[in-house]
């Protein structure tokens, strides 16, 4: 523990005298294997989803290959760098960076833009946008 943790366990523990000092009690070793595929699916270990080659069979018919979502623009602050989009099935506004940008321009993220896009994590571990594309014109 460093000297601020000290600090505030220690006034923690005026307030609950019973309190205890945390311990790690689980090192790297101990963990199965089922933690570690666990971990591995939320850095963003793809080995177990389906490849994007299943796009083949689409035949420009604006069909979405699996894993790819489509959406629009809410929001987009140009400044900045980032937006949220609108599931088209509804739900949560999804957050995104204009470095996800995969096809297209950053101009063409205008609020709602058609866009289609995988689902990932940003830098922080929290939900986002990936491999964003503007959707071409219906």
């Amino acid at each position: 523990m460093n000297a601020r943790q000290k600090r505030l366990f220690e006034e923690a523990r005026k307030r609950n005298p019973d309190l205890k000092i945390p311990t790690d009690t689980q090192s790297g070793t101990d963990w199965t294997e089922a933690d570690l595929a666990l971990i591995k699916q939320g850095v963003g270990d793809k080995t177990s989803r389906p490849s994007s080659a299943s796009a083949e069979g689409g035949e420009g018919r604006g069909e979405v290959p699996s894993g790819e979502q489509a959406g629009s623009v809410v929001t987009y602050f140009e400044a900045k760098g980032f937006g949220f989009l609108r599931p088209d099935d509804g739900g949560r506004d999804i957050f995104f960076h204009v470095s996800r940008l995969a096809e297209g321009l950053a101009t063409d993220l205008r609020p709602g833009a058609r866009v289609l896009y995988e689902l990932g994590m940003d830098r922080t571990g929290k939900m986002a946008a990936s491999s964003i594309r503007i959707a071409p014109p219906a």
